[in-house]
């Protein structure tokens, strides 16, 4: 088991690193936002790559800070319902839900993500908008954020199996609120 919170760790660790450092770019989304938005009004220019620009940035963020978001537990859940339940309930539930539908659904995205991308670089697929930027990076941020996101899965499934069996202390609860 100690091997596997090894493994759990250093997914940790590399989503906390992407998730510190990736946040970074909504500043520059709102710097190339308001650039724009100040060439356009000012100036009468407008720019398509700007824009698109603004859009690579917001989907970096939104694509590679989600695993982050799971390894802090701060994604959206019902908990109207599991805050009655016991901690072993809710650890259980979680556990459940990880194996039976984030991991599928990040091992399927994962696996479509990469021809998708892969053709889009083979073929420097540009934006049909007219001064539009090449796809291929926009493409492969959807690749990384459900390579990261599984590797996450694969990490809050160890770490639930260790709380139940007692290998683990979870210091996390739940990031909602608390009805009791």
């Amino acid at each position: 088991m100690s091997s596997f919170l090894g493994l759990a760790r250093r997914i940790d660790a590399l989503t906390a690193f992407c998730g510190r450092h990736v946040s970074w770019l909504l500043l520059a989304a709102v710097l190339v936002s308001t650039g724009n938005a100040i060439m356009r009004k000012a100036f009468n220019l407008a720019s398509n790559s700007w824009l698109e620009l603004q859009w690579y940035f917001f989907g970096a963020v939104f694509m590679l800070t989600a695993a982050d978001a799971l390894r802090r537990n701060a994604h959206v859940r019902i908990d109207v319902l599991t805050t009655y339940f016991s901690k072993r309930t809710r650890d259980i539930i979680d556990l459940v839900c990880h194996v039976t539908f984030l991991l599928p659904f990040c091992l399927l995205m994962t696996w479509l993500s990469w021809p998708y991308f892969m053709t889009a670089a083979k073929s420097g697929e540009v934006s049909a908008n007219y001064g539009g930027l090449i796809l291929w990076p926009a493409k492969l941020l959807i690749l990384l954020g459900f390579a990261l996101l599984l590797a996450q899965s694969i990490s809050e499934i160890i770490k639930r199996w260790a709380v139940l069996k007692g290998a683990m202390v979870d210091t996390q609860e739940s990031a909602g609120l608390d009805l009791t």
